[in-house]
């Protein structure tokens, strides 16, 4: 027992010193919530209008925004949760819609003063979508960021083979096989920031040993894969915008295509990026961002 205790006090001191790596010189801070019982660790900086950054399916939840904090606090009270499960929020029995929803609305209601605009990635961009068809009171404006729920979606074979092994054996090898899938170039993104992108990988992959964790991660791959109705998309009542890489092998544009034209929204593609745009090409994805606010949500592109 002592040993087990001795082994989990590293594992989190180790933890911590990568995610102070990652945020490094970021002007944000850490606050813990509790937010309908739920042990929530969210990102906090900035002033202006609220911007929720909500992450996608990845063990180690918001911290890999990053890359584009800095400049979205200059004009904008940034909000960036780890959903419950994920990061380092507290686990939950399951993580379906409903449970979603309630703890969603509860942490905007404590901490946005304003409506906010939220961007949601990849798996809880179909999650938050369900959410805005039901909660468009509390919203803004959406942007939908590379998220496969709205169409009909199919994971790649190779895709599915490289998270299996990743999610068996959290290696640096595995990990390193996926990161291939979900960026562009892979290799590129490394050398930007070799100290950064090795801190990532390793916090990722620390995350991913927690027993919670792989559970949210497998319930989120089930639900959030699945295509979201166009009849509860419609019902949105929010201005809405998709956001995505011309290259990504997780969720191809061309379902983010056929869905702007479907459902009326529209459409912002980033060359020379994958799943991961806000990593990969930042100023790329802060422009496309800025683009999508002043098409959709005017008075957010300010800054962006």
């Amino acid at each position: 027992m002592a040993m087990r205790m001795g082994g989990e006090m590293e594992r989190r001191h180790a933890e911590g010193l990568l995610r102070d790596r990652l945020l490094r010189g970021l002007p944000v801070q850490w606050q813990r919530l509790d937010v309908n019982g739920i042990a929530t660790l969210m990102l906090a900086g900035g002033q202006g209008r609220p911007l929720v950054l909500l992450h996608g399916g990845i063990e180690c939840g918001g911290v890999y925004w990053a890359p584009v904090i800095s400049r979205l606090a200059h004009s904008h009270r940034l909000i960036v949760p780890d959903v419950p499960g994920l990061g380092e929020s507290g686990p939950v029995r399951r993580l379906d819609a409903d449970t979603f929803d309630n703890w969603f609305a509860e942490l905007l209601r404590q901490t946005c003063d304003d409506k906010p605009m939220v961007v949601a990635h990849s798996l809880l961009g179909s999650m938050d979508a369900r959410f805005a068809a039901r909660h468009s009171d509390l919203l803004r404006g959406l942007v939908i960021y590379a998220a496969p729920g709205i169409g009909r979606y199919h994971m790649p074979l190779g895709l599915r083979a490289a998270a299996l092994r990743f999610a068996l054996r959290p290696s640096q090898a595995n990990a390193e096989r996926f990161d291939r899938w979900a960026f562009f170039d892979f290799d590129r993104a490394r050398r930007v920031d070799p100290q950064w992108f090795g801190a990532f990988s390793d916090y990722t992959r620390s995350r991913a040993t927690v027993s919670h964790v792989k559970r949210t991660m497998r319930q989120l791959v089930r639900s959030c894969t699945r295509q979201v109705p166009d009849a509860e998309l419609r019902r949105i009542d929010v201005p809405a915008a998709l956001l995505w890489g011309r290259h990504d092998r997780f969720v191809p544009v061309g379902l983010a295509e056929a869905a702007s034209i479907r459902l009326g929204w529209p459409l912002h593609v980033i060359d020379h990026a994958g799943h991961v745009p806000h990593i990969e090409q930042p100023q790329a994805f802060l422009d496309a961002l800025a683009a999508a606010a002043q098409e959709r949500v005017g008075g957010y592109a300010a800054g962006l």
